[in-house]
This record gives C-alpha cells, structure tokens and sequence, in this order.
C-alpha cells in the first residue's frame, strides 16, 4: 500500500481514546476563574495510567452551534495537553467529516479546523467511521453505516479520497458500527467488501473496531465461531489500529454502549487482527469509565487489565 501511516514508534503500542463532551465530566467543563478546562478525573486518570499508553486521542465534538473556527478551542485543549504532558503521541477522532453522504456535504471549514488543531497539538493522525454523521445537514444520535450500494460506495470514496488530500495529517478509516436499536442497513453489499474497496480506491490506511466488526456479523444474525469469519475480505494490510470499546449482548441485540466493559469475543477478534494485520501499530482501549479520581470503575477494570495483559504478551508498551 501506499497511504500514509502515521508516525509512531516501530512496535506495537496500548492507548487510550477519550470522548470529551462539552459543559460536563468527564470532559470540557467551564471554569469562572479560568474558563474552559478539562474536567480533574481526566487529568487524574491519564496521570494513573501514563506508564500504560503510549498514545491517547480525544473525540472532537462541536462546542456549539457557531462558525467553526479553532480558536473557540484553544483554551480547553490548551488546558488538557498541559496539563497531561507530551509524553504520549496525540491524535483526534472526528465526528463531523461525514464521510458516506451521498449529498453535497461542505468540508472546507472543517478541514480548515481540523489542519489548525493538528498543528497546534502535533496531532499525528484523524480517524473517522467511514457512516453518516447527519443528513441532509441534521445530525444523528449515533453515526448509521453508508448505503451499502454502488451510489454509496461511489460517495464514499470520493469524500474520504478529498479529505485524505486535505488533510495535513494521515487519515485513518474506521469500519463503522451496526449496534442494534442505532443502525440500519440500506444495500446488500457485504459491508467488509465495501471498506475494503474505500480503503483501497482512497488509499487511506485503517481502524478496525472489534466491536463494530462483531456488530455487523451479528446484525446479519452469524454467531459461534462465524463471527470471526470473512476477515480475508478486510484491508487487514491497511490496518494500523485496533480500537475495543465496551459492548454487550441482550438477547438477540448488539449494543455497542461505550461502557468500558468488553466482551470475551472482542479479545478473540482482537488476537485474530493482530495475527493478521502485518502492519498494525496501536491497540486503543476507547471510552474508559472512571470517577472523578480518576479510578477505573470497579465493573470496567478486569476489562482494561485484561487487554494490558494482551498487549503486553504481543509486545506492545
């Protein structure tokens, strides 16, 4: 392949993925003496655990409905980078750059902010799920799959081949989520040999979340050991990341809940990946569950000491 990677050492690395809302904790809380900050549990946190991860992302979300521009976010994320060091290597999550619209779709202010925050915080990398962040200009609650159609398909690698080139750091497309109760399929393209064409056509380099891959096997109603079947039809040579965030079963239901707790299944999706992604440099533990001290909660740590002792045992820091 020929996509940029991002830059990371040359082993296999844990990190960590944040999602720091606006106005409550664990996130950007607003302060009458200095204004916008991090909230203490995430500073404490990462302070715990800065021998664990070797690099730490945070989801961008949208302070407000007001022109973009990055100066709005400066303060916050001036105050949350000082505050936890510049030991581990920086990168951003996007949540706007909706990158399976078919419609016309305005990326040039986002783009703008995007380059602005990457160089102002060395951010090595942006990833996105390749779904539908809004419609026809109106958010969604949970990012829906792209249409898993020729049009679709088309869309796709034209928005993700556009941002790729706008953007003055790697991209890195991640296979979207199909939890139950949150998504819905339109096409009957295999979702994985749709990602893998986008990836290939856009020449980006990848995320693949355990979580998501599971969600679509099991949104297709596959179980047992079919649900880790069809990886060949993967960009597994694409593959830089590896992403776990807490899911759970109910029933017949997918529900990825980003609640620290994973599933058994995603170790074992997790194993496979690793042996099949020549290339795979981070595994990101994302959406951790922790108190204003910044502990683990007691049901989320056996999930985060376990996948340290897998990383650990495959090399990683």
């Amino acid at each position: 392949m020929t996509g940029a990677f991002p830059n990371l050492p040359s082993r296999l690395q844990l990190g960590v993925g944040l999602d720091l809302p606006w106005g409550r904790a664990p996130g950007f809380v607003y302060d009458k003496a200095r204004g916008d900050v991090v909230s203490e549990g995430v500073v404490a946190f990462l302070a715990r655990h800065a021998e664990d991860f070797g690099h730490v992302f945070v989801s961008w979300q949208p302070r407000d409905r007001a022109r973009l521009d990055a100066r709005d976010y400066f303060k916050a994320y001036d105050d949350l980078f000082a505050r936890i060091g510049s030991r581990a290597v920086r990168a951003l999550h996007h949540t706007a750059l909706n990158l399976g619209a078919i419609e016309a779709y305005e990326r040039g202010a986002l783009i703008e902010l995007t380059n602005a925050l990457a160089a102002r915080y060395a951010f090595q990398w942006v990833n996105e799920d390749l779904g539908l962040w809004s419609i026809r200009g109106k958010p969604l609650p949970y990012p829906l799959p792209p249409y898993l159609t020729r049009e679709g398909l088309a869309a796709a690698i034209r928005n993700t081949r556009a941002v790729r080139e706008g953007l003055a750091v790697p991209l890195l497309l991640e296979f979207p989520g199909f939890s139950d109760g949150t998504a819905f399929v339109v096409g009957r393209m295999h979702a994985y040999e749709f990602f893998r064409q986008v990836a290939g056509e856009a020449d980006v380099a990848v995320t693949l979340d355990t979580g998501h891959l599971l969600s679509y096997q099991w949104l297709r109603g596959v179980r047992g050991d079919a649900l880790f079947g069809d990886l060949e039809r993967l960009p597994l040579e694409r593959c830089f990341e590896i992403h776990l965030s807490g899911s759970a079963t109910d029933g017949d239901r997918f529900l990825d809940l980003h609640h620290g707790v994973l599933l058994d299944a995603q170790y074992t999706m997790l194993e496979l990946l690793l042996a099949r992604c020549p290339n795979v440099r981070a595994i990101t533990y994302e959406d951790p569950v922790f108190d204003d001290a910044g502990e683990l909660r007691p049901e989320t740590l056996p999930s985060f000491e376990r996948l340290r002792r897998l990383a650990t045992a495959r090399g990683a820091r």
